[in-house]
């Protein structure tokens, strides 16, 4: 985005989307803290203990559930709950960084979060191990995701079905950082 100006102003159910390491959930943390929406995170929703994920209609509950009013911020890129959620949204706020920038932040957030133990999603924790050197690697999966997310966006938000979204692009962390400091700066957000 060239400009403050040229940036659309976010509506009350916003979608955070991108390829993994993007920094979907920091941005959809703040838009939520902004506006004082409610965040829904797909992965807390998705992952039980253990790693365990939820069963296909549980999930879809769940998402269905956590988007049925006006007023929240939803991150993540699940397919299978997508027809519930994208419909509902009146802003996609679209995180498309180049793969060197995803790559290198990737690495810095997963080692944070092995070194330190964080806590996930209920109670789970990225290992050394899974997180770098197994085949579940997730900078295995960022990288192997990283050309069908870009092309899977681009081609979504061109369909007629998301003609009713706003559409925020980004292709640099700096702009979107910008952009958010705009918004506190004081824009509101666009109701219906």
């Amino acid at each position: 985005m060239s400009s403050r100006q040229d940036v659309p102003t976010p509506g009350t159910r916003i979608a955070v989307v991108g390829t993994t390491g993007s920094g979907k959930t920091t941005m959809a943390r703040r838009l939520a803290a902004r506006f004082g929406l409610r965040h829904v995170e797909l992965d807390a929703l998705n992952w039980g203990p253990d790693w365990q994920a939820a069963e296909i209609e549980v999930f879809r509950e769940r998402v269905a559930a956590a988007t049925a009013g006006d007023g929240w911020v939803l991150d993540g890129n699940y397919s299978v709950v997508r027809d519930i959620y994208w419909p509902r949204a009146d802003t996609v706020v679209w995180l498309d960084y180049p793969l060197p920038v995803i790559m290198w932040r990737l690495w810095w957030r997963t080692l944070r979060r092995v070194v330190t133990r964080e806590k996930l999603w209920n109670g789970n924790r990225e290992g050394l191990r899974n997180a770098f050197f197994s085949r579940d690697s997730i900078l295995l999966w960022a990288l192997h995701t990283y050309d069908r997310r870009r092309k899977q966006y681009a081609a979504l938000l061109a369909q007629p079905e998301s003609a009713h979204l706003t559409v925020i692009h980004f292709t640099s962390p700096r702009a979107a950082d910008q952009w958010l400091e705009g918004l506190a700066a004081g824009q509101g957000l666009l109701r219906e």
